[in-house]
């Protein structure tokens, strides 16, 4: 009898724990969140339309390369040495300019990344502030992020906290499938 009264107390105890933890455990998909933001999308958009014209910059740069290439390449036969090398120099001189400017622009901590920060940071920041005031209204102790790079294979959707978020930031959750 006692024998059952522990392993009872020990089967309740087990159960009950689990649950407890399960209700300290909840997921926000932040990719889901960020697209309620308008500012967000419209951040997006704009450093879209920068990373094109300075593509489109670099592809400029390259084509003119490729020209005075081309262009040597016709004329080489009719030029001095001295001239040959002028002009041979002046291709690898604007290879060389326009590879450090590619860099500057989309290399690491450039341009486009300086424009990331300035425009996603602050974003980022109201949405972490969002999430760690739902967990803690919901006393949650962990908050995973479906939307990086965790893996789920399974998660229940009781647990998926993501609307609660966007009504904190002030947004509607609804209109946006998951």
């Amino acid at each position: 009898m006692n024998t059952k009264k522990i392993l009872f107390t020990f089967a309740f105890l087990l159960i009950t724990g689990t649950y407890a933890f399960a209700q300290r455990l909840a997921y926000v998909d932040s990719e889901y969140i960020l697209k309620h933001i308008p500012e967000y999308v419209s951040a997006q958009k704009q450093l879209e339309d920068m990373s094109e014209k300075w593509q489109k910059e670099v592809d400029g740069r390259y084509s003119e390369i490729e020209k005075m290439y081309k262009a040597y390449q016709q004329d080489q036969v009719m030029l001095s040495d001295d001239m040959r090398k002028k002009r041979e120099d002046e291709i690898v001189q604007k290879e060389r300019e326009t590879k450090d400017f590619q860099r500057k622009i989309f290399g690491f901590e450039g341009d486009l990344y300086q424009e990331r920060l300035k425009l996603i940071k602050p974003i980022q920041e109201r949405v972490s502030k969002a999430i760690q005031a739902v967990a803690e209204s919901q006393n949650l102790e962990m908050v995973l992020d479906k939307g990086s790079e965790v893996t789920f294979l399974y998660s229940n959707p009781k647990l998926d906290r993501s609307d609660d978020v966007i009504t904190r930031l002030g947004y509607k959750p609804e209109g946006l499938a998951k």
